[in-house]
């Protein structure tokens, strides 16, 4: 990480200490703690979030590079409005200096590099910042994974006078925040803010990063922060597909001077809103507290069970709690899911119930694709647990059929003519909508298909931009029908990308595209399965450059999941989550069969012999 570069280190603290105090969130005391060791540390060591960072001010006569060094490392802290570092800087380069517009997320602390001396015509230090580049979190507080490149900035110091004499300050930096991974972790959060896909009173998780505590800034606790970002909208990738009940154009705000939402002894919240909210109607005011109520009850320990919105004067203008705001979620139609479903050894449609024993028998479903009349290669259900599709054993024709009565055997509504199994028909699936979606990787014609409602017309999807050669090996959309995880092989490699699913028109001219794929799982060099594991995580099979095979939890955006590194399962070849985050996981291992990972314990053994494990979806 290039500490040994750093020559002189100002005296920055970090104290960690056992968390001791009440309220809403986990993140943090906001008092300084009583007891416990103070030391210093180096801005890239490893932390974790109980860590706190105290920032200390240049000392008369400090070096260059103290200067430069005591700034990278103020950065890391929470001082309010981001005083202290504004103190390394000149007043000009501090007037001009916008922490909150934007964060460079390096794989390591920024590395000051050898100081170079000015010249005549422009007197001064000037210093490198060196790292590696891996993400950048904009305005609007989304993530951006980037492809992992070298980082060089250049950070300049003049000498300038004041009460005490001339002291080296830095007159010009990079814009916005930088910092090192591990302080990113430690000083930010993920939070889902939800959005009403567009048309559907369904929710959509739009992921995006708040401070673990305080932001230094606006002062706001991490609720108030996630309730502003929610009110300032969807992010730029995102807002094409979904809508917010919260009034357009109108720019609704929380009332001013609000810095704090707390939950009272009823497990509410109340929210305070700005007189634009005077004259908002009864049910738009429930989508909006609806809205509020998914956006923050994973913020909790504790369960939120209403949410308040309140006018600017203190009067209720509705309240919404959570039994009804459930109605809303993305899988309300289906419930949670009561079976887990894969092939078994002799190419059947088979089940287990969702808590089931490992020494239950697993059964096989209803109808043609659980008596033998078709043997099955891969599987989707449908959500509401009612049909299915299934691909046939030579991966040539698509099926849909019930999987709760008896039915005959119709006719594949999809059939593809490459030449061998893996140039053929992905795996299906189903979106909330009740959409179904396959890939046909023949290479001579590859296509991204839906059919609408799981009919009998297979229509072509468009993506834009193209794949540019790439072709799809795997299709997973997510339960609200606006989002798809696709992995895409190209040259030997195989990547996971999301794209946004926009639906143009109605009824049976409906044109529905593909657009904006971004990359997500960038630390992956190769991934071999993916299955949605909630309303904005994916769970992963794949290796590291140079690494072995893991099972993994990533977010949608590319950031990683804290502790979202599973216990080891060699050679993985399919992977399932359920919407409800409560379920375990399903893999097919072609060493153990199928297997599953209950909450806190290590993969357990189903069934020694069947292949492609699915929940609906």
């Amino acid at each position: 990480m290039g500490a040994d570069r750093r020559r002189t280190r100002p005296g920055l603290r970090r104290v960690s200490a056992l968390l001791g105090c009440s309220g809403v969130l986990l993140a943090g005391c906001a008092s300084m703690p009583d007891s416990g060791d103070v030391h210093p540390v180096k801005a890239s060591q490893r932390a974790d979030s109980q860590v706190r960072v105290y920032a200390v001010p240049p000392r008369k006569d400090a070096s260059p590079d103290e200067i430069v060094t005591g700034f990278l490392e103020a950065m890391t802290s929470d001082d309010t409005n981001f005083d202290t570092a504004r103190s390394y800087l000149t007043p000009e380069a501090s007037k001009k200096w916008r922490p909150e517009e934007s964060t460079t997320v390096l794989a390591a602390a920024p590395d000051p590099g050898t100081p170079v001396s000015g010249q005549r015509d422009n007197p001064g230090m000037s210093y490198p910042l060196l790292g590696r580049h891996i993400a950048t979190v904009d305005a609007q507080h989304a993530y951006q994974p980037v492809t992992p490149s070298e980082y060089r900035r250049t950070i300049h110091l003049s000498q300038t006078t004041g009460p005490d004499g001339k002291q080296w300050r830095i007159d010009s930096l990079p814009a916005g925040l930088l910092l090192g991974a591990s302080d990113f972790e430690r000083n930010y959060r993920s939070v889902n803010k939800y959005y009403f896909a567009s048309g559907r009173d369904v929710m959509v998780a739009d992921p995006v990063y708040i401070r673990q505590r305080q932001d230094p800034v606006t002062r706001m606790d991490p609720v108030t922060q996630a309730v502003k970002a929610l009110l300032e909208g969807p992010t730029n990738w995102l807002k094409p597909v979904v809508e917010s009940r919260f009034p357009s154009g109108t720019g609704m705000q929380l009332k001013d001077g609000t810095t704090s939402l707390a939950f009272d002894d009823r497990n509410g919240l109340q929210v305070p809103l700005d007189d634009k909210a005077s004259h908002v109607g009864r049910t738009q005011c429930l989508k909006m507290a609806a809205q509020i109520l998914f956006t923050i009850k994973d913020l909790s320990s504790a369960r939120l069970e209403h949410v308040e919105l309140l006018r600017s004067n203190g009067s209720q203008l509705c309240v919404m709690n959570a039994g009804q705001a459930e109605g809303y979620a993305p899988d309300h139609t289906a419930g949670r899911p009561d079976h887990q479903y894969f092939v078994d050894s002799e190419q059947r449609l088979a089940l287990i119930a969702a808590g089931a024993s490992e020494t239950d028998e697993p059964q096989n479903v209803v109808g043609p694709f659980g008596d033998g009349r078709l043997g099955l290669g891969t599987v989707g259900v449908a959500r509401d647990e009612h049909k299915a599709a299934a691909v046939s054993a030579d991966f040539s024709s698509l099926y849909v059929a019930s999987i709760v009565s008896n039915s005959e055997l119709d006719q594949p509504v999809l059939t593809s003519s490459g030449k061998g199994i893996d140039n053929r028909l992905s795996a299906p699936s189903w979106d909330g909508r009740g959409d179904l979606w396959v890939a046909d990787r023949n290479p001579a014609q590859p296509e991204l298909k839906r059919l609408g409602r799981g009919a009998d017309t297979a229509e072509p999807v468009k993506i834009v931009p193209s794949l540019a050669g790439a072709r799809i090996e795997a299709v997973r959309v997510s339960a609200d029908g606006v989002r798809i995880a696709l992995l895409l092989t190209k040259d030997g490699t195989t990547t996971l990308r999301i794209g946004r699913v926009e639906r143009h028109g109605g009824g049976d001219d409906t044109v529905v595209t593909v657009t904006e794929l971004r990359r997500a799982a960038p630390q992956m060099e190769t991934v071999t399965a993916v299955s949605w594991a909630g309303p904005s995580r994916l769970v992963v099979v794949g290796k590291e450059a140079g690494g072995v095979q893991q099972v993994r939890y990533i977010q949608t955006d590319g950031s990683n999941v804290p502790k979202g590194i599973l216990p080891g399962l060699n050679q993985v070849k399919a992977v399932a989550a359920s919407d409800d985050e409560s379920q375990p996981l399903v893999a097919y291992s072609q060493e153990d069969g199928i297997v599953r990972l209950p909450a806190g314990a290590n993969w357990q053994t189903l069934v020694k012999e069947g292949t492609s494990p699915v929940y609906p979806g």
